[in-house]
């Protein structure tokens, strides 16, 4: 506190104050009375006075006779004796548990559609809403997901991504909302193709080495997406890339180099592995519930041969599942393979198999033995001039027949409503193969019913 400045009186006058102050005070004293003694503090008792009660202490008392009063509950939440325990939610997306696929904590098993160019549509021209209609319509015929391409293809895709990531993050708000918005589930692939190596200047094998550039982006651009759509419910799991384990150890792959490749662009199957270990722990680091997939198709009928032999002699069964681990490392909780029906299952899938039933059956097999859900990420048949209508529709139509007694947990048709396959793969709700859109549909019913008994 601020003290207030007085001006000092002259010593005469505080000299007579003084007298003055001393004789009022003696004359007060010889003239009052002989105060009373005070009460000490506390409780007293007076001669003839009856005895006090005393009074009860604060606070909850309980006497004699008086029923014993109820405990009051504590603030905020309580569970009491007999109630249950509120259950945590379950997780967006799809879950792994014991091997199958689970979806707000029931299992779930389905068929959907491959939609390519749902996002590179509206990427290349966001007034292009034609991919969005599609996925609406979709969803409301009954289709529950969609795999697609979620980042970029050529390296000229990519340079546009690194200069502008917020338009490219723009269009992909509009997918996921609009999946949102519509109950439709997304598969997104996010590095369908190899190319980002040649938007820095770099090997293809680069893809196999941690300190690359290819990988720092790899690394940024994947926890840039899962960081930023985790909690949609939209999204149901996360997959690498699309089929790249067709492209490693290959004999003739000098011969397939592109312009102005050479050795270092032939990618191997131990350079793979590094990239698709480090997506995982990029995703896990974000996004700990949700599987993983690789994206990869069925082995080729001689890789086993390719990696360990350097030759194209058909793998023995033994030999094949020898490779399944590689195609499916750990940290992917799915086993992933694509199938097509337009080569003879032999010449596809390896010599000791006659049937794609049988294919099947043993691809499950080594599913539930690593407690992983199968994932059939592309199958179909093409209207190439090859077969027949007829015969396309029969074969397309053993395929998922296939699948349902091979206890297939997730399946997606090769593709709807792609212009640039519009010959012969292109399916739409009002071309000649829009009946495969009917069999996915009537199949997510079977499979629907299958789910609510728990099998």
């Amino acid at each position: 506190m601020n003290s207030i400045a007085r001006k000092p009186m002259g010593s005469g006058r505080c000299l007579w104050i003084f007298a003055s102050c001393a004789g009022l005070a003696l004359l007060a004293a010889c003239h009052s009375p002989t105060p009373k003694p005070q009460p000490a503090p506390g409780l007293t008792v007076q001669a003839g006075s009856p005895t006090p009660k005393p009074q009860p202490p604060p606070g909850l008392t309980v006497q004699a006779g008086s029923p014993t009063p109820k405990p009051q509950p504590p603030p905020g939440l309580t569970v009491q004796a007999g109630s249950t325990t509120p259950k945590p939610q379950p997780p967006p997306g799809l879950t792994v548990q014991a091997g199958q696929f689970y979806r707000a904590g029931q299992p779930y098993r389905a068929v959907g559609v491959n939609y390519y160019d749902l996002f590179t549509r509206v990427a290349a021209k966001p007034a292009n809403e034609s991919s969005l209609l599609g996925l609406a319509q979709l969803a409301q015929a009954g289709v529950p997901f969609v795999r697609f391409n979620a980042g970029c293809f050529s390296a000229a895709d990519w340079a546009r991504y690194l200069a502008n990531k917020e338009a490219h993050f723009a269009q992909m708000d509009r997918v996921v909302q609009a999946a949102e918005q519509n109950h439709i589930g997304l598969i997104p692939s996010l590095f369908w193709s190899t190319f980002l190596n040649k938007t820095v200047d770099e090997h293809k094998q680069a893809w196999g080495d941690r300190n690359s550039r290819t990988l720092a982006i790899m690394r940024d651009h994947t926890r840039e997406v899962v960081t930023r759509y985790k909690t949609s419910p939209a999204i149901l799991a996360w997959e690498f890339g699309n089929e790249w384990n067709l492209q490693v150890d290959l004999p003739n792959a000098a011969d397939l180099r592109r312009p102005g490749e050479d050795a270092n662009d032939d990618l191997k199957s131990t350079q793979l592995a590094v990239a698709l270990a480090e997506f995982a722990a990029a995703v896990r680091a974000v996004d700990s519930t949700r599987p993983l997939i690789t994206g990869h198709s069925l082995p080729r009928p001689a890789a086993w041969n390719n990696t360990e032999n350097n030759s194209w002699k058909a793998d023995t069964l033994e030999q094949w599942r020898a490779v399944l681990p590689r195609q499916n490392p750990t940290g992917y909780d799915t086993v992933s393979i694509h199938i097509y029906a337009d080569e003879e299952v032999s010449k596809l899938g390896g010599q000791w198999t006659k049937s794609w039933a049988d294919y099947l059956k043993q691809l499950k097999a080594y599913a539930t033995e690593t407690r992983r859900p199968l994932f059939i990420g592309e199958f179909g048949l093409a209207s190439n001039g090859k077969f027949t209508p007829e015969k396309v529709k029969t074969g397309y139509r053993e395929l998922i027949p296939a699948m349902e007694a091979a206890k297939v947990d997730l399946a997606a048709v090769w593709v709807f409503d792609l212009p640039s396959q519009k010959k012969d793969w292109s399916i739409t709700f009002d071309n000649d193969r829009a009946y495969m859109l009917t069999d996915v549909i009537e199949a997510n019913r079977r499979w629907s019913e299958t789910n609510s008994k728990g099998k």
